[in-house]
């Protein structure tokens, strides 16, 4: 089988999709990756061919910052790239509505990577969970409506789609009517399978996934960290001498700069911290304030010399972190961060800081250090990722395969299910009266 790899650029979504890549290249099927040309060297490192997006008419179109309004770059640029390798199935990322659009063009079979948690509306389920900013409902009408837009856009609207659609226009508020009518079990935003990278504790208790949401577990892949860098992060850890705090920075949604609250927390305390610049822009930390700021394409090495990590909530830190054991602290703004961080806090690994400097941060990061039952719930919950990590990639693959065979023998049916008129006379059978 020929898969094409087409998820987002960026390391939290691109690495999965690698990993999976890995273990079906293993198992004998022709893997290449599309992406932005910044990609091609973890592409060359996983041992899997790389294809740049740009050459394909995709300039920003993998980028995650712009993936609601690049949809019709990315469906340009997977069109083309998958009739290139003659793809027979694509694997792509969650939010990617170009990918899923360019398998529907294509008339192949599409999974998806998803984040650690399901983002938009269960099956069933789910009613008392706590609306963090907004609800499941407005983020599952939002991401429809721009799912639509870049429909209408690659000018394919006008035709029914592959899936039953859940659009805009029809959904409804209730997570009851959904589930009954066009429900979460009909979105499009699935593909024909969604890969969650999780644990079902993350997920509010007693809610039904949708049928073709699975559970895989972390897809663990990163580039390897190279010795001199390292040993330079060592070195300058080792001027201060102060136990270590990992922060990955996350989008601000508008949410303000953490830059304020970050030089109090680590100046002339008790620790010092690692902060990964990550896709923030103008880093600000202050000349006397104990932070080492970098910018690395690999994270475990960082999370393995801290006692704690602090993230918006993104998936990519958070199960850095718990698959190390390391407690969290958790400062979320937008996208799935308020979600995940709920779901954190109900498993008892992670602490809430407030996105202000009030109250004491650095006596809250103290206090998080400390407690020994926030650790032993980071380690619980770790162990159980830990050990779904070992398998994840298998059973991802299986999925895919799974998906593959799936979509052939509906295929197969359909053909079963047309009129047997011969190619020979089928112009004089559809206009005889």
């Amino acid at each position: 089988m020929n898969i094409l790899l087409c998820p987002l650029s960026d390391g939290g979504y691109l690495y999965p999709a690698l990993a999976v890549g890995r273990e079906l290249r293993r198992r004998g099927h022709r893997v290449s990756v599309l992406g932005r040309a910044t990609a091609a060297p973890f592409a060359a490192e996983a041992g899997l061919p790389f294809a740049a997006a740009e050459e394909f008419g995709g300039e920003r179109g993998f980028a995650a910052a712009r993936w609601g309004v690049m949809g019709l770059a990315q469906y340009r640029a997977t069109v083309r790239a998958a009739r290139q390798a003659r793809a027979d199935l694509l694997v792509t990322s969650v939010l990617c509505n170009g990918a899923l659009l360019a398998a529907e063009t294509l008339d192949v079979p599409v999974v998806v990577i998803g984040l650690s948690i399901h983002l938009w509306t269960y099956r069933s389920g789910g009613e008392g969970e706590p609306q963090y900013g907004r609800s499941r409902e407005n983020r599952t009408l939002e991401t429809l409506a721009l799912y639509d837009a870049t429909r209408e856009e690659a000018g394919l609207s006008a035709r029914p789609s592959r899936w039953p659609r859940a659009t805009a226009a029809t959904a409804t508020t209730t997570a009851t009517a959904r589930a009954t009518a066009a429900g979460p079990d009909d979105s499009p935003l699935l593909g024909d399978a969604l890969l969650l990278r999780g644990d079902p504790e993350l997920e509010y208790p007693e809610a039904e996934l949708p049928p073709r949401v699975h559970q895989v577990g972390p897809l663990p892949w990163e580039p390897a960290a190279e010795p001199g860098e390292l040993a330079a992060v060592d070195a300058a850890l080792e001027r201060s001498g102060k136990p270590v705090v990992y922060v990955h920075l996350g989008r601000f949604f508008g949410g303000g700069t953490p830059w304020p609250r970050l030089n109090a927390t680590f100046t002339g305390g008790r620790y010092q911290a690692v902060v990964e610049q990550g896709r923030t822009a103008d880093p600000s930390p202050a000349p006397d304030a104990d932070i080492l700021l970098v910018r690395k394409p690999w994270l475990g090495p960082l999370v393995d010399r801290a006692g704690l990590v602090l993230t918006a909530g993104t998936s990519a830190p958070v199960l850095g972190a718990l698959l190390r054991g390391r407690p969290l602290g958790v400062t979320p703004n937008g996208s799935e961060q308020p979600v995940l961080a709920g779901a954190l806090l109900r498993a008892g690994a992670a602490v809430h800081l407030p996105r202000t400097g009030e109250p004491d941060q650095a006596g809250l990061v103290d206090a998080a250090w400390r407690d020994d039952r926030l650790r032993s719930h980071a380690h619980r919950l770790g162990r159980r990722l830990a050990d779904a990590a070992a398998d994840g990639p298998r059973r991802a693959a299986d999925l895919v395969e799974q998906t593959a065979r799936q979509t052939a023998h509906r295929t197969a049916c359909q053909s079963d299910r047309q009129p047997a008129t011969s190619r020979e006379n089928h112009g004089y059978s559809i206009s005889r009266p």
